[in-house]
């Protein structure tokens, strides 16, 4: 009887873990968002040398392909059809242990470094936006990259799903990212956490400021709340609360946004 219930318990683990390795690249049940915000004032993305995170950089296998992780580049191009997720992916975790959120401008790619900054053109119409890599896919043959849903608006891919497009990576050693910013006109904010819990968002937003002594900021889309720090006058100013906040937010990181003339 017992060695029947360790088999049954086995092959029921084993379901599980098939199903948890497959089930997030399957994205017939993916879907638009619900309720759209503007998404003409999302924060464009400036690259900046980030160090790698701690998650999602080794090499890795799914569906039986081995898939490397290209941890030395400084120069990476490549062409292929992009796709985007969205709906079915929102707020859960990344490969590198962020929260995915489909109206952040960030993107999938099977084997950059995480995170990464890549130039995405869309060479059906020659839009461009620059997005931050911090997941891995697309799993599926041809596509080389898959955009937030934010990302592939940007580049009008929504209806179409899937565009040809060219991206280049945009890399940053540690001593040109202190002075890369100099010249830019903007604020930068610490996002560190995202959670559905109103209650939650209002407390730790008001704890957090008070502890640093830095303006609390929540954005809300749809059942989400977007938690961040700021703003803050240089990326300087910044790295040093940042490196604070990932004592207890691992996943914290910054965001810059440009003063419109």
């Amino acid at each position: 009887m017992e060695k029947n219930l360790n088999i049954f318990t086995s092959l029921i683990m084993l379901i599980l873990l098939s199903s948890c390795s497959t089930g997030r690249y399957q994205y017939a049940d993916d879907h638009h968002p619900d309720d759209i915000p503007p998404l003409a004032h999302i924060e464009e993305v400036t690259p900046r040398y980030e160090p790698y995170s701690r998650g999602g950089n080794k090499n890795y296998r799914v569906r039986g392909i081995d898939y490397k992780v290209f941890t030395d580049i400084t120069e990476f191009s490549e062409s292929g059809y992009a796709s985007w997720y969205g709906n079915k992916f929102h707020g859960h975790l990344t490969s590198n242990g962020e929260r995915y959120d489909m109206f952040a401008m960030s993107a999938a790619h099977k084997n950059l470094p995480l995170p990464s900054y890549v130039q995405v053109t869309n060479l059906e119409n020659n839009k461009q936006v620059i997005v931050r890599v911090n997941d891995r896919g697309p799993f599926h043959e041809g596509r080389i990259i898959d955009l937030s849903y934010a990302a592939a608006n940007k580049l009008d891919i929504i209806k179409s799903g899937t565009a040809k497009v060219e991206i280049k990576l945009l890399h940053f050693t540690e001593a040109q990212n202190d002075h890369k910013n100099d010249f830019l006109k903007g604020y930068f904010y610490i996002q560190y956490l995202v959670t559905s819990q109103a209650d939650k968002a209002k407390t730790l937003g008001k704890s957090l400021s008070k502890e640093y002594q830095v303006e609390a900021q929540t954005i809300k889309d749809k059942k989400n709340y977007r938690l961040r720090l700021g703003p803050l006058n240089s990326e300087k100013e910044a790295q040093i609360l940042l490196e604070k906040l990932q004592q207890i937010y691992r996943q914290a990181f910054i965001v810059h946004q440009v003063k419109r003339e």
